[in-house]
């Protein structure tokens, strides 16, 4: 079985409370990436863009952000 990353954007946004274009304004990350990683559309993660997510969000555990699913 292949694993899949998962970039838990819209958890996160409902859990903060925030517009996805919030949070590119607080990451400096496009809107369009966004939403790219937001719909699992990105094959690859930039890990520098999770690294801002945690900072923007104050995230000290990776695991709030990114997940396997099968």
């Amino acid at each position: 079985m292949d694993k899949i990353v998962i970039v838990k954007i819209k958890e996160l946004l409902k859990k903060h409370d925030i517009s996805l274009r919030e949070l590119s304004r607080l990451t400096d990350i496009r809107h369009a990436t966004l939403s790219e990683l937001s719909n699992q559309k990105r094959e690859n993660i930039n890990f520098k863009h999770i690294k801002k997510i945690a900072d923007a969000l104050q995230i000290d555990d990776i695991r709030e952000i990114i997940d396997f699913t099968d």
